[in-house]
């Protein structure tokens, strides 16, 4: 080969070659949907390899359950063809790392947990529980560390609904003695009915409920948790206020039926949130409608469209509508959850679509908290 040929080969491969600042500038043209700002703004690219005219590229997102992570990836892939035309061999690995709330006193309170949220509803019999069950467990099958505290002291279900009747064992380190929660279907849990017979009613007022919900966060071994969730009792009276000033929450979640005396109570739920300064973080609109399953026809049995108008009007985001399904019910009593022994039905597809939007509002909540705080001084 003349040494002509063999200068102009170099100058080719001098220009053919790939840096990591061309696959950065590609990648700042991808923006994250919900925060609104670029994955390298974001800090979001964690890993560039270039092997010749391969690319490798690691995108860690705010939590395994984002529920954008194809369209991220298919536009990080994109966009690096676009911009980086010298580029063959393309691979976009997504990973996740649940960024934690800013709450000082549930960092003190649960050092490991990285955010804690509600599950709440202004009346009883909306299906609460059952949301709050299936939810914890979509978000662990999507990879995230999540618990569950049964909150509903006076009405604890999470026991049935799991399919546990054990008790907790107990840890003894060098100092203290802690309970290990219960695990089932990749969820911890702790509830007041793992501690008591099934038939023995709970008779306490409500300093006594709040007192046993701030043992279950301070002397239950959680270890680290990206999610942990409070099933609250149903209502808005003297037991619900004193627990949700009790918990240090990142935010929470209402739920409600179509129907408008569920609407009027679920006002009051969102109001002692505002209360208390806890973020809302969406609205669930449960039993929504009936299919019937030999003709398919919708029944809207409670209504039409009550927490989707009550979330317009609020201006709060409406994470989804689940609708009156006897294989949800039927999950739930016995013992296996929906999303966890039919994943691939609609009703668990619906679940975990509200779950990921769940995931995504606590995202958007840490982050807009996390931004520094400008104060104006007006002089006169």
């Amino acid at each position: 080969m003349s040494k002509r040929i063999i200068f102009e080969t170099k100058i080719g491969e001098l220009m053919a070659s790939i840096s990591q600042e061309q696959v950065l500038n590609a990648l700042r043209k991808v923006n994250d949907p919900d925060l609104h700002k670029d994955l390298v703004t974001l800090n979001m690219i964690k890993d560039i390899k270039i092997d010749g005219s391969n690319i490798s590229v690691v995108v860690e997102l705010t939590t395994p359950a984002c529920p954008l992570k194809d369209k991220i990836q298919q536009d990080c892939l994109e966009a690096i063809k676009k911009d980086v035309p010298a580029a063959k061999e393309i691979l976009v690995k997504m990973d996740a790392r649940v960024q934690p709330s800013l709450n000082q006193k549930m960092n003190s309170l649960l050092p490991g947990v990285k955010n804690t949220i509600a599950v709440a509803s202004g009346k009883g019999g909306v299906g609460k529980s059952t949301v709050a069950v299936n939810l914890a467990v979509a978000l662990a099958m999507d990879g995230a560390k999540v618990g569950l505290i049964d909150a509903d002291i006076y009405g604890p279900s999470v026991p049935l609904m799991f399919g546990l009747n054990e008790k907790p064992r107990i840890f003894q380190d060098t100092e203290t003695a802690k309970m290990v929660p219960l695990e089932n279907y990749g969820v911890k849990l702790m509830s007041i009915g793992f501690l008591i017979d099934d038939n023995a009613p709970v008779i306490w007022r409500g300093p006594m409920a709040s007192g046993a919900i701030k043992q279950f966060m301070s002397d239950v071994r959680w270890d680290e948790l990206d999610y942990l969730i409070f099933d609250l009792p149903p209502g808005t009276g003297d037991i619900q206020l004193t627990l949700v000033q009790t918990i240090p929450l990142s935010g929470a979640v209402v739920v409600t039926t179509p129907q408008e005396a569920s609407v009027i109570d679920v006002k009051k739920a969102i109001a002692m949130f505002q209360r208390v300064n806890v973020p809302v973080l969406g609205i669930v609109e449960n039993m929504s409608y009936f299919l019937a399953p030999d003709t398919g026809k919708r029944y809207d049995i409670f209504g039409t469209d009550g927490g989707k108008k009550l979330a317009e009007q609020l201006s709060l985001t409406l994470l989804g509508q689940l609708p009156i399904n006897q294989n949800i019910r039927e999950g739930g009593d016995k013992g296996k959850p929906v999303v966890f022994d039919q994943p691939d039905s609609e009703q668990a597809k619906q679940i975990f679509g509200i779950s990921r939007n769940l995931a995504a509002e606590v995202s958007k909540t840490n982050f807009n908290s996390s931004k520094p705080k400008i104060e104006i001084s007006l002089e006169e």
